[in-house]
C-alpha cells in the first residue's frame, strides 16, 4: 500500500499501476529523499517525468509546491496518476500527459519553464538517466537552487557532475540509490 506521507494530502492512499512494469519508490525511501531536499516547499513547479503511480509528484504537492507536470509513456500510468491526483483533490495543480520523457522535455523547452523541483525515476533498466540529467541542465529546466532527484539502481553509478549540475546527495536503501543534484555555486556561497 502506497499513501502520501506529509502535508495536506498526508494519509491519502494512493493506488498502484496495474501490472509489473512500475516500482513504486517505497515510503521509507520517499520520506528520505524529501528530508534530504525540504522536507516542505513554498510554492514553485515540479516535473515527476516518470510519474508512474505519481506518488512522488504528489508528495510534492502535498509539501507545498504549487504545481507539478507529470509524465508518463505508460497508459495505465496516466490512468493511475489521474485517479491518484483526483483522489488527493490535486486535479486544478497538475498537468498529466502521456508521452515519452525525451519528447516531454523538448516539449517542456519550448513552455520556457523551469523547475523547482525534477523527480526522475525510470525503471531500473532504462539507462538514459545521465543523458536525461544533461538535456535538462543544458537546456535550463532546472532554478538555480532547485533539486532534481534521480532514483535508480544502486549498482548504477552516477558522476558527480553532468553539465554544471553537482551531485550534492547520495543514499542507497537496499537495491534502491538516490542521487541529487543541484547547481552549486563556484565559491561555495
Amino acid at each position: 500500500m502506497m499513501r502520501v506521507i506529509s502535508g495536506k494530502c498526508k494519509g491519502k492512499t494512493l493506488q498502484a499501476v496495474p501490472g509489473m512494469t512500475t516500482r513504486p519508490t517505497t515510503d521509507k525511501v520517499k520520506e528520505a529523499m524529501f528530508n534530504m531536499i525540504g522536507p516542505y516547499f513554498s510554492g514553485g513547479l515540479g516535473l515527476d517525468l516518470f510519474g508512474g503511480s505519481g506518488g512522488l509528484g504528489i508528495e510534492a504537492l502535498s509539501r507545498g509546491l504549487e504545481r507539478v507536470i507529470f509524465v508518463d509513456h505508460d497508459a495505465k500510468a496516466v490512468q493511475t496518476m489521474k485517479k491518484n491526483v483526483a483522489a488527493c483533490r490535486l486535479t486544478d495543480q497538475a498537468e498529466i500527459y502521456r508521452n515519452d520523457a525525451e519528447r516531454a522535455l523538448k516539449a517542456i523547452v519550448k513552455r520556457g519553464l523551469t523547475f523547482r523541483l525534477i523527480f526522475l525515476d525510470p525503471p531500473y533498466k532504462n539507462k538514459q538517466l545521465e543523458a536525461l540529467i544533461a538535456i535538462i541542465d543544458a537546456h535550463q529546466l532546472l532554478e538555480r537552487d532547485g533539486f532534481l532527484v534521480a532514483e535508480h539502481d544502486a549498482e548504477v553509478e552516477l558522476p558527480i557532475h553532468i553539465g554544471r549540475l553537482t551531485k550534492v546527495k547520495y543514499e542507497t536503501y537496499g537495491i534502491t540509490a538516490v542521487s541529487i543534484y543541484a547547481y552549486v555555486d563556484e565559491e561555495g556561497e
